[in-house]
């Protein structure tokens, strides 16, 4: 009998990937589920984009291999952007390697710095593919803590008392996925400078500064920070491109190199018509940005009144793609209550206890749906809540 690799052993199927397929097999016309949990924006790229695209490929020429590290002309985009957004200069030549997308960053960045045995530091609750990867390389995964009480702020304090000797790694996520917590100046140049006193590489993932947020931030503009961060970005989310897999890492010239020794062995470069597409992307106005914000803002809204609905609580100072709420405390089971809404109305939310232990008593809702679909929800919530206290009232169930 032929068997796996022990590495896999050690991480489950990603989450939204079996959750996907269960929801596939109760999915119907007549009734449609109604999938309010994942991230992917269901709004179009700027026109530039796809017309970007289609002129490129138009060409026959441009179906071949390319770079392994891109075409200038997009790292000097990036470069141009970063400098815009972010008041942080990079050097297109040395500094930016593009990514499909950031996922793959975080396999590559992973395979190029962490030996076996070495620690990685991963928020709970945080990213799940943080926690995977650190595994599938040999790393021993170590948590810090983002609780609530600190309004899921990095506890310093902590992290400098710490023994961090075996730290090799440490991933950051500003705006925070799933807390949706802006990081602060003060935090992120504190986070550096412990990366420096302590000798490990911090790793920001920044997809989704420019989404609801007024003060995007680069942790490659602090001090010290060449010396010891990588930044991954990317056009999914802020761009309306998650299918395009188009990303990208930047940092020290020589971190930048250690990766593309891993990310050239795995793939033969990226397709030019996504790489022209992105430069158009990278290219827009302030105004386009401000549109697909205002969007954002009035679907949060009606995901407030649906919250509301099902008794959650939530800030009201959260930025980034999703809203992040605390069930309400009769809720015995986030993961029995939220496949309950699900089994019932059809409405799915995603339970927080993905993202970590301490995401247990939350849920995430994604704003990558359109008002109608939203307000369905909320009339079936709003229906099933009925459905519910009638019952309840009948036969005493406990909810």
């Amino acid at each position: 009998m032929i068997k796996s690799a022990k590495r896999i052993s050690q991480v489950e199927e990603y989450y939204f990937s079996r959750k996907l397929t269960e929801i596939s097999k109760i999915d119907t016309k007549e009734f449609p589920v109604l999938n309010l949990g994942i991230g992917s924006p269901d709004l179009p790229p700027s026109v530039t984009v796809t017309d970007a695209l289609a002129e490129t490929a138009s060409n026959p020429s441009n179906h071949g291999y390319q770079n392994y590290r891109g075409i200038l002309a997009l790292r000097e985009a990036i470069a141009q952007y970063y400098k815009v957004k972010y008041n942080t200069s990079l050097d297109p030549k040395s500094m930016i390697l593009p990514l499909f997308g950031s996922k793959e960053g975080i396999m590559h960045i992973s395979m190029a710095f962490v030996e076996d045995g070495d620690e990685v530091l991963i928020p709970n609750p945080g990213y799940p593919t943080y926690n995977a990867v650190a595994k599938l390389v040999g790393g021993k995964v170590r948590t810090y803590d983002l609780v609530e009480s600190l309004d899921w702020r990095v506890d310093i304090k902590a992290l400098r008392k710490a023994d961090l000797s075996k730290v090799k790694l440490m991933w950051v996520n500003y705006p925070h996925m799933p807390t949706g917590r802006m990081g602060s100046r003060n935090e992120l140049q504190e986070l550096v400078d412990i990366a420096k006193q302590n000798n490990f590489l911090i790793v920001n993932d920044n997809p989704y500064s420019l989404i609801l947020n007024n003060e995007p931030l680069s942790i490659l503009s602090f001090d010290g920070a060449d010396e010891v961060a990588l930044e991954l970005n990317s056009l999914s989310k802020s761009h309306n491109m998650a299918g395009w897999r188009i990303g990208w890492v930047s940092g020290k010239s020589e971190f930048i190199d250690s990766i593309i020794q891993v990310k050239s062995n795995m793939d033969s470069g990226m397709f030019l018509g996504s790489q022209m597409a992105a430069i158009e992307a990278l290219k827009i106005d302030s105004k386009w940005y401000q549109d697909l914000n205002k969007v954002y803002s009035e679907r949060k809204k009606i995901v407030h009144s649906i919250l509301d609905e099902l008794g959650c609580s939530y800030s009201l100072n959260q930025s980034g793609l999703f809203v992040w709420a605390k069930i309400p405390t009769h809720v015995l089971s986030c993961t029995e209550w939220v496949d309950e809404i699900l089994y019932s109305i059809k409405v799915f939310l995603t339970p927080g206890e993905v993202f970590g232990s301490l995401g247990e008593r939350f849920v995430r809702i994604s704003l990558c749906s359109s008002i109608e679909k939203f307000q369905t929800a909320l009339s079936r919530i709003k229906e099933w809540n009925v459905q519910r206290v009638g019952k309840s009232t009948k036969a005493k169930i406990n909810i």
